[in-house]
């Protein structure tokens, strides 16, 4: 005799987990496609912060007692090849490549202590950025990641 299908909206067997078949979180499944959005534009935004930083020594203050003190076109270099790797990272993550996951975690991570030492030379878009690389943080700790496009 065929079995037939439990109706719409009700678990298959009561041992299905909450928040779906495999026990995951909702906000954080729609979040990882967010996340690699977030990715994708705080390593264009490192990039152009970087690109000004190398063009000209003018654009951002310059700290003088300050410990992470380094000359602008520095922290420009810095924030240009870190906004490159962020962006391919995030691209990654939304073709769904299994060695996104990983390296979007660290180049966030990454990406957070970079911008906590650049919060004296622009301050509310290294916040910005800290907020960014939080959620992403999480959102690729919480999920199981999927190819999205």
């Amino acid at each position: 005799m065929a079995q037939t299908a439990p109706p719409p909206g009700t678990p298959s067997s009561p041992s299905t987990p909450p928040g779906g078949p495999e026990g995951e979180n909702p906000w954080a499944a729609g979040g990882i496609m967010f996340a690699g959005v977030l990715l994708m534009v705080d390593g264009v935004l490192d990039a152009i912060k970087g690109i000004a930083g190398i063009a000209s020594n003018d654009v951002y203050a310059r700290i003088n007692d300050y410990v992470f003190k380094f000359n602008v076109t520095a922290w420009g270099w810095i924030h240009l090849v870190l906004g490159i790797l962020v962006a391919v990272v995030g691209w990654g993550i939304l073709r769904g490549f299994a060695w996104a996951r990983g390296a979007g975690v660290g180049l966030a991570a990454l990406n957070m202590i970079a911008n906590f030492m650049w919060l004296p030379y622009q301050p509310v878009w290294a916040v910005v950025s800290l907020a960014i690389d939080t959620f992403v943080i999480w959102a690729l700790c919480t999920a199981r990641l999927k190819p999205v496009i």
